[in-house]
């Protein structure tokens, strides 16, 4: 949808030019974000994957939360404990991490 519709300009690098851009369909112009979410995850203008990661941190330690009846209980055995961990908290932490750039 069209009210839906932004633009993200990737800076890349330190030389810009200056130039700022507008973009517009049929006489609509388009809003410019820093950052969006895609899929999931969140692209930033610059590069940097900060955010990214600090949003996956703070989903990993929701699941945590999630399952620490599980996985702080005693009586239940740390093999299905360490199960429980790579279904429910891993998936949550790592998603998306093929995905991010190395500098």
């Amino acid at each position: 949808s069209r009210s839906k519709t932004e633009y993200l300009h990737c800076r890349f690098s330190a030389d810009e030019g200056g130039v700022a851009s507008e973009v517009a369909i049929e006489g609509a112009i388009i809003p410019r974000v820093e950052r969006f979410r895609y899929l999931g995850s969140i692209i930033q203008g610059n590069g940097e994957i900060d955010e990214d990661i600090n949003h996956r941190i703070k989903v990993g330690w929701q699941k945590w939360k999630n399952a620490s009846g599980v996985l702080c209980d005693r009586r239940i055995p740390l093999r299905l404990k360490g199960r429980v961990y790579r279904m429910v908290v891993r998936p949550a932490l790592l998603y998306g991490a093929e995905c991010w750039p190395i500098k």
